[in-house]
């Protein structure tokens, strides 16, 4: 299969420290360029990256791509993945896919309509750890499954134009931090969840929410997650999932960077068991996904209901939070 000429929009930090590694490392892609609004920007990263600068976003769209990479300010999505997609172009996003559900729907029509391949970058969906977990749960070693809570939050960012503190650019902690905790809730209870309770605080200052947390529960079963999020606490960044007979504890769930030995604590049969894993690298893993996604096409469908699911779970809190 030939590879995947791929243009990124946006000079973001995860692109640099995460994603651009990543995509110049693997023989599957051919970085095709950086496209910025600021010209300097956009060269600083092609000259980093051995790559063309282009100024703008729409310089870049002539340009004759298979795919672009997305990691603009979440109110930016929405209208470059449609211009994208209307192009005929894959598109990787960073999460939150688009600010409003309505928004994410009519994207992921267009796209379904148009065959093309849209995924929500939730890098941590293809760590090793990920999986290792759900093995253990599939063995029995903790009984079965009672609960999950996972937590997601850091203190306050040092820069106070940060665009997570900006309304106008889809900032907030649901649509950032919040988002984490939804994507692993579906993954352990499946999509057939809502948001039973939520609530989140607003910053006066700032005009966005800065924390919160929500009570979600299964639509036809009896399983519960409690999620917790937010921007000016202490450090979190785990899953803890409660069974009949143990508990399954990870305190690096969703950042575990490459290079990273994660540790998962197990508690069964009265003993505390902390397991090291290997280091991986769920950047590469998840590039990989997306190209094997962009030439097999199967799994779209499920790609397309997993994105609008999780739409819907963020507007449900952010409704039940009012």
């Amino acid at each position: 299969m030939k590879k995947i000429n791929i243009g990124v929009l946006g000079c973001a930090n995860i692109a640099k420290r995460y994603v651009l590694p990543a995509i110049n490392d693997l023989e599957q892609y051919k970085l095709h360029g950086i496209a910025s609004r600021s010209t300097c920007k956009a060269e600083e990263y092609a000259k980093i990256f051995k790559t063309k600068a282009f100024n703008g976003y729409n310089q870049i769209l002539d340009e004759d791509l298979d795919a672009v990479y997305i990691p603009l300010p979440n109110s930016l999505h929405y209208y470059w993945i449609k211009k994208s997609v209307n192009k005929n172009i894959h598109v990787l996003v960073e999460k939150s896919l688009a600010c409003t559900l309505n928004e994410v729907v009519e994207l992921n029509d267009l796209a379904r309509q148009k065959n093309v391949v849209l995924v929500e970058n939730f890098q941590f969906r293809f760590h090793c750890q990920l999986l290792f977990i759900k093995n253990l749960l599939e063995s029995g070693r903790i009984g079965e499954l009672r609960s999950i809570r996972s937590s997601f939050g850091f203190p306050p960012f040092r820069d106070k134009e940060n665009i997570r503190y900006q309304k106008d650019l889809g900032g907030g902690a649901l649509l950032d931090a919040g988002a984490y905790t939804l994507k692993i809730s579906q993954m352990f209870l499946g999509s057939e969840i809502y948001v039973d309770s939520a609530s989140l605080e607003f910053s006066s200052d700032k005009n966005v929410d800065i924390w919160g947390s929500a009570f979600l529960k299964q639509k036809n079963g009896k399983l519960t997650s409690q999620v917790t999020f937010g921007f000016d606490n202490y450090y979190q960044n785990s899953i803890e999932i409660w069974g009949s007979n143990g508990k399954i504890t990870a305190p690096r769930i969703f950042t575990a960077a490459p290079g990273f030995e994660p540790s998962i604590i197990l508690e069964s049969d009265g003993k505390i068991e902390c397991i090291k894993l290997s280091p991986d690298d769920h950047f590469k893993k998840m590039l990989i996904y997306f190209y094997n996604l962009v030439h097999s096409k199967v799994g779209l469908d499920d790609e397309y209901m997993q994105n609008i699911n999780q739409a819907r779970l963020i507007e449900e809190l952010f409704e039940k939070a009012q």
